[in-house]
């Protein structure tokens, strides 16, 4: 009884003491456990890829072991797209958390008003929280956008090998506060290339950008035919054929037809051989960036730090991969705008899940998702949400029914069952796709009577779309909502 007295005013003591600190105190000790509890990040982006070229996504025509293994422990996102479809405005989306319209950006050409105030910017927010903010590899942002302006220290601007070694050697330091580590892979985007320099070969041009050794000669791997293997055994045997959805959508877009320069040469001449060759580098180079994250997955696994981090894998766009006779990006079809989207952390995140559901942006949804994991508050009046509860397998209440995505010359709005989109240009300037039954996107059904009333109801939501919170839209979006076209016959 003696002791358990003692026990009880060493107790009451203790308390005492405590409380007599006052609140100070206490707001430290939950700051401090707050903090010990906020993951480290890692956020691994390529350049290119679109969500089928996977294995984990059922992709037979390449292997990707370091990506499989990031879905195999988290959760992936099927219905992810790119905020733009290209480099510049995909990439500064990412970054801000806001639509590249807030900026004026619809392709990679300067935008009308750059991002001036970058407080709010990725890096920053993390490192005014407490984080250690290192980016490396491809930027490709606006000006002033520079990783240092946006909060960064710059670990390398090496884009491939010496980024892989560079982060490898990041994670094996000692760490004395969590960090965010970005690591942007130039790959599979050397596939770009291929047709840029047939285009400029045949034309008997000179080159269309400088020639740079390192990506002529990864495209040059990447094109090589199997040791051993004949020219005959390998497209019967090796090559991947034509996708499905090879030809033109039925009532195509009247702006395709405008395509010049290496896009509307690929596609008026090359033969089914190029293109399926063009297919095969793809996955080959595709291959190549996989083995680079491998080397930066191994060394966090070596550090010890995987259990305390969170992993979130995506790319900036697609590429169309032979789909309607295109190559390159920038347009609304899956293939240049649906992109990977991976979240894992292990015990917060469900391992293995495949989210079929809902609809989810690589872009905006980004900042607000890392910063909710890192319990950093969002800024307000960003356009994105947090992913986290529906990487937890929990339900997200009013989670959007519609996604806004921009491109170059239109703007499109993805619905559970549809596709919507408004193009600059002739006629046909709308296009609008059942995704259920027409997942090749080979009919565009703005002309079918028996949909006027989807087709209305899409071009109202776009219109309502256009300009919501993430700031102003920029001209070519004001002109596209303030036009309708009541074409449908």
């Amino acid at each position: 009884m003696k002791a358990e007295t003692e026990n009880t005013s060493h107790g009451n003591t203790t308390r005492r003491g405590f409380l007599a600190a006052g609140p100070s105190l206490l707001l430290a000790r939950r700051r401090a456990a707050a903090a010990a509890a906020r993951p480290n990040i890692l956020y691994i982006m390529t350049d290119q890829q679109h969500a089928g070229m996977m294995s984990c996504a059922g992709n037979r025509r390449l292997k990707t072991p370091a990506m499989d293994s990031i879905a195999a422990t988290g959760t992936r996102f099927d219905l992810a797209y790119s905020a733009n479809p290209v480099c510049v405005p995909a990439r500064t989306s990412m970054m801000t958390g806001r639509y590249p319209s807030y900026f004026g950006m619809e392709s990679n050409q300067p935008p009308g008003h750059p991002p001036r105030d970058l407080s709010q910017t990725l890096g920053n927010l993390f490192r005014e929280a407490g984080y250690r903010t290192v980016f490396g590899g491809k930027t490709h942002w606006p000006r002033p956008m520079t990783p240092e302006s946006l909060g960064f220290e710059y670990l390398t601007a090496d884009e491939r090998d010496e980024l892989a070694a560079r982060c490898a050697e990041f994670l094996g330091r000692k760490q004395d506060r969590p960090f965010l580590l970005v690591a942007s892979f130039i790959n599979p985007h050397d596939i770009c290339y291929m047709a840029i320099d047939a285009y400029t070969r045949a034309k008997n041009l000179p080159a269309m950008y400088p020639q740079s050794t390192v990506e002529r000669q990864r495209v040059a791997e990447a094109a090589a035919l199997p040791p051993g293997v004949s020219r005959q055994e390998f497209f019967a045997r090796l090559c991947p054929p034509l996708p499905g959805n090879h030809g033109p959508t039925l009532g195509e877009p009247g702006a395709f037809a405008g395509f010049g320069s290496f896009r509307g040469y690929v596609r008026r001449h090359w033969s089914e051989e190029e293109w399926r060759l063009h297919r095969w580098a793809y996955c080959r180079l595709t291959e190549r960036v996989d083995a680079e994250i491998a080397r930066v997955l191994e060394a966090l696994r070596r550090s010890g730090l995987d259990r305390g981090t969170l992993v979130v894998f995506s790319s900036d766009h697609g590429d169309m991969d032979a789909a309607h006779g295109f190559e390159h990006k920038s347009l609304p079809y899956e293939e240049a705008a649906r992109v990977p989207f991976i979240v894992s952390w292990p015990g917060h995140a469900a391992q293995g899940r495949v989210d079929r559901r809902h609809l989810v942006s690589a872009g905006v949804d980004l900042l607000p998702t890392l910063c909710d994991y890192a319990g950093i508050p969002a800024p307000a009046g960003l356009p994105g949400r947090s992913v986290r509860p529906l990487a937890s397998g929990r339900p997200a209440a009013g989670w959007r029914r519609d996604l806004l995505i921009e491109f170059t010359g239109g703007r499109c709005l993805r619905s559970r069952r549809y596709k919507y989109a408004r193009f600059e240009g002739p006629e046909p300037r709308e296009l609008l796709l059942d995704m259920q039954k027409d997942p090749g996107e080979m009919k565009n059904l703005a002309f079918e009577p028996s949909l006027a009333s989807v087709l209305a109801g899409h071009r109202e939501r776009l219109r309502q779309s256009i300009g919501q919170p993430g700031g102003p839209a920029d001209q070519a979006a004001q002109r596209l909502r303030g036009v309708a076209h009541p074409h449908v016959r």
